[in-house]
C-alpha cells in the first residue's frame, strides 16, 4: 500500500482538522492508533508542521467528508497527477580492484561479438572510446598483457545486459543488410 508523502506530518494536520477517528488517519498514514493518539496528546511529533494532503492532491476534501460520517470507511490516497521522470542512469562505475580487468573484458567482445558498436561497448563496460580503439589496434599500455576475458565472469557487466547488447548488434547487423558469421550467444552459465 502507499502511504502520503510526509506521513507524520500529515498524520498531525489530519488529527488538527478533521474529525477522523485514529483509526482512520492510522490506516491512511501507515501508522498505529497508539502512535496516532501520541501525536493528538502533544507527546510525540511536537512541532512539525501540518502536512495539508487535500492542497497537495494526496486525497479529496469529499473523500474526508465522507470518512468523518462514517468511522467504518478509510480514506483513499489519489494517484500522483504527474509521475516522478524516471531517472537517467549515470555513467557506470567500475570499483577500483575490478578496473585492470576492463581491458580483458574490452578483448574478448572485440574478439568475440566484433558487430558490437564502440558505444554499446562503452555502455556495458563503462570504458571510453579511446581506450576500445587503442585495445583493437595493440597500442594500449598494457596490450602484452591482455587476455581475452569474459566481461560477465570478470563482474564489470550482467549477462542480460550483455545478452540485450548483442541482440541489438544482430538486429542493426540485419536490419543493414551484412551478414556477418553468426556469433555465439554469451553463455549463461556465468550468470
Amino acid at each position: 500500500m502507499s502511504l502520503p508523502l510526509m506521513p507524520k506530518a500529515t498524520a498531525v494536520w489530519l488529527i488538527d482538522k478533521t474529525a477522523l477517528t485514529f483509526a482512520q488517519i492510522a490506516d491512511f498514514c501507515g501508522m498505529h492508533p497508539l502512535e496516532i493518539q501520541a501525536i493528538a496528546d502533544g507527546e510525540v511529533a511536537q512541532g512539525i508542521n501540518g502536512y495539508d494532503p487535500v492542497a497537495n492532491k494526496q486525497v479529496t476534501a469529499e473523500d474526508i467528508a465522507r470518512c468523518e460520517a462514517n468511522p467504518e470507511l478509510r480514506l483513499k490516497l489519489l494517484a500522483p497527477a504527474d509521475p516522478q521522470p524516471k531517472k537517467s542512469k549515470g555513467g557506470r562505475y567500475t570499483p577500483v580492484a575490478k578496473r585492470n580487468d576492463r581491458p580483458d573484458a574490452i578483448a574478448y567482445l572485440l574478439r568475440s561479438y566484433p558487430h558490437l558498436t564502440d558505444t554499446q561497448i562503452i555502455k556495458l563496460l563503462g570504458t571510453t572510446k579511446d581506450t576500445i580503439q587503442k585495445i583493437r589496434d595493440r597500442s594500449h599500455w598494457n596490450s602484452s598483457n591482455i587476455k581475452p576475458r569474459d566481461p560477465v565472469i570478470l563482474g564489470l557487466c550482467k549477462q542480460s545486459d550483455l545478452n540485450d547488447a548483442v541482440a541489438a548488434a544482430n538486429e542493426r547487423v540485419t536490419r543493414e543488410g551484412n551478414t556477418p558469421p553468426p556469433p555465439p550467444m554469451p553463455s549463461s552459465e556465468a550468470a
